[in-house]
């Protein structure tokens, strides 16, 4: 459903996504370990503590999934993964900083280790989703801009998203998966009962993709944009801040992160609302 050379999985995808998990890991895992009070609140309901070990069982069933191991009983929608990760923390309680760090590390480098020796086309991933294994490798990469951006903004530390590395996670991991799992997966049905559209998103530096929206469902299509409601530019850090609600639109449209026009750009402004992220 979307056949670009970005979706395709190919090994070279696999190698971007092995080296940007290594430039940000290491961050990451120092940021964790200088986290001051494990129980201050970081997003939504979670504490910083709560936000770190979810990213520990994130690279534990990524890496399961790339080594062909069974993954987390889990439907993927915002309800679904709300529920298995309440599960995880439930079971695990180990919140100390140090501690979590450390396990962040040895899990990224058996990741690491086994994403080099992959060598199959797919694996299993969670829903039974059939992926690439380079798009597990982006999911990883997405789950540690995003998950490193809420830790740090509520220790006030910074944290820098790159561009290359915030359109791999886009490209590599969001799409494919928006792709694999059932259309009505990511979309809130109750609000996007009554909503079409269909979106020509251009990420910076990347490639186009035309999202199209239809009376609670979202698929994808590489094909030449037509008959669109709105064309969307935009710095893929700033799309992934947005579409996972860390942050409002307004503030990147005002700083030039995000550009839309067409004949009905405040569609973009629904769409927003009817996106579920899991």
């Amino acid at each position: 459903m979307v056949p670009t050379a970005t979706h395709s999985g190919a090994p070279d995808t696999m190698a971007q996504a092995r080296a940007a998990l290594r430039d940000v890991v290491p961050s990451l895992v120092a940021l964790v370990r200088s986290v001051p009070d494990p129980h201050s609140v970081s997003v939504g309901t979670w504490t910083a503590g709560e936000v770190a070990a979810h990213l520990a069982h994130v690279f534990r069933f990524d890496t399961d999934a790339v080594a062909g191991r069974p993954v987390p009983d889990a439907t993927v929608t915002t309800a679904g993964m709300a529920e298995a990760n309440a599960k995880m923390l439930a079971e695990d309680g180990e919140r100390a900083p140090s501690i979590l760090a450390d396990r962040i590390g040895t899990l990224a480098d058996e990741f690491d280790d086994i994403a080099s020796r992959s060598r199959v086309a797919s694996v299993d991933w969670l829903q039974g989703a059939c992926l690439p294994p380079s798009a597990v490798a982006c999911h990883l990469l997405e789950e540690c801009l995003i998950h490193g951006h809420d830790i740090a903004r509520a220790t006030g530390r910074s944290w820098p998203i790159q561009r290359h590395h915030a359109l791999l996670a886009v490209e590599g991991g969001v799409l494919p998966l928006i792709a694999a799992l059932p259309p009505t997966a990511l979309v809130n049905q109750e609000k996007a009962r009554s909503f079409r559209a269909r979106f020509d998103l251009h990420l910076r530096g990347g490639g186009r993709t035309l999202m199209i929206f239809d009376h609670g469902s979202l698929t994808l299509d590489a094909g030449r944009a037509r008959d669109v409601d709105a064309h969307l530019s935009a710095d893929p850090a700033a799309l992934m801040l947005v579409f996972i609600g860390r942050q409002g639109i307004g503030k990147p449209l005002l700083g030039g992160k995000l550009a839309a026009w067409g004949r009905r750009p405040w569609k973009l402004a629904r769409m927003l609302t009817v996106i579920s992220p899991p």
